[in-house]
């Protein structure tokens, strides 16, 4: 498993490409905590220490899954016109 730096993404989006992983997704606190954000509590805990703002600052994701790890990769490049992408892959796929 690789990790995923992110920096500067939206909230509500960051949950939503969350929400679009297949398998589990680690949030690594500074203090090394790890937090399984596919859980909706583990997601307020975790992203409550990284979030400034409406916006995630920094933060390290570990995906189980490297498809997952691919998504948030690219999502974290160019924004959420990839979640949109990735949303008709899925529809499309079923």
């Amino acid at each position: 498993m690789d990790s995923v730096e992110l920096r500067k993404i939206h909230f509500d989006k960051f949950i939503e490409a969350i929400d679009q992983c297949k398998g589990n997704v680690w949030l690594i606190t500074d203090d090394g905590d790890r937090l399984n954000l596919k859980s909706r509590f583990c997601q307020l805990l975790g992203v409550s220490k990284i979030v400034e703002g409406g916006i995630v600052n920094d933060a390290k994701i570990i995906c189980e899954n490297p498809e997952d790890d691919s998504l948030l990769f690219r999502f974290n490049l160019y924004g959420d016109k990839i979640l949109e992408q990735n949303a008709e892959l899925i529809r499309k796929n079923g």
